[in-house]
């Protein structure tokens, strides 16, 4: 695949993630934290691949 678009996919899957961390929020915190961390994970690995930074 085209690097803009592994970039694109890595930004769109930490916008998901993003949604399960407000679902889990007031269910069980330890779980969202951990899920906040992926969301970072996903979302500055894909500006690094876009090559923004």
């Amino acid at each position: 695949m085209d690097t803009d678009l592994w970039g694109l996919l890595l930004i769109v899957l930490g916008g998901f993630l993003a949604g399960g961390v407000y679902a889990l929020w007031s269910k069980n915190r330890l779980i969202a934290v951990a899920l906040a961390g992926c969301v970072v994970l996903a979302v500055v690995s894909g500006v690094l691949r876009l090559g923004y930074l």
